[in-house]
């Protein structure tokens, strides 16, 4: 008895099915990366615990009241007169500030009842005017 192999093809490799699914995935991983949005603003959220709060010696504070009315004070705490009580009056005011200097921490001072649309309006506003470091301000909780 003589066993002997069968000669085997060479295992050949497609070339082209290779090449075309290697352009799919590039098509893939292009078309899935313009999706990602990476925000520039660093928004610090307030936590409310019971840890002592820091002052700040230099800011910009911004008020907003449960009406949507804006109110701008200095690093020098004296308060700034806004062009109009509008997104663009906002920004003006925002981008006299800023180009002192765009370091200033931003506080926002938001009343409880105050709606959403006007806090996201004010974070957008301060963005585009070039403030990179924006905090909200809370109450301290109170001590029992």
């Amino acid at each position: 008895m003589e066993f002997r192999r069968k000669s085997r093809l060479p295992a050949d490799v497609g070339l082209i099915p290779m090449i075309d699914v290697l352009l799919v995935l590039l098509f893939f991983f292009m078309v899935a990366t313009t999706f990602r949005h990476n925000s520039n603003l660093k928004i610090n959220l307030p936590q409310a615990g019971g840890g002592e709060m820091q002052a700040q010696a230099k800011a910009v504070n911004l008020y907003i009241d449960a009406g949507g009315v804006y109110a701008l004070s200095g690093e020098n705490g004296k308060n700034l007169e806004l062009p109009a009580q509008t997104m663009e009056g906002l920004k003006t005011a925002l981008g006299q500030l800023s180009a002192a200097d765009r370091q200033l921490p931003l506080i926002i001072n938001a009343d409880g009842m105050t709606p959403h649309r006007f806090v996201v309006g004010a974070l957008d506003a301060a963005g585009q005017q070039g403030f990179k470091q924006i905090t909200f301000a809370i109450n301290p909780p109170e001590k029992k």
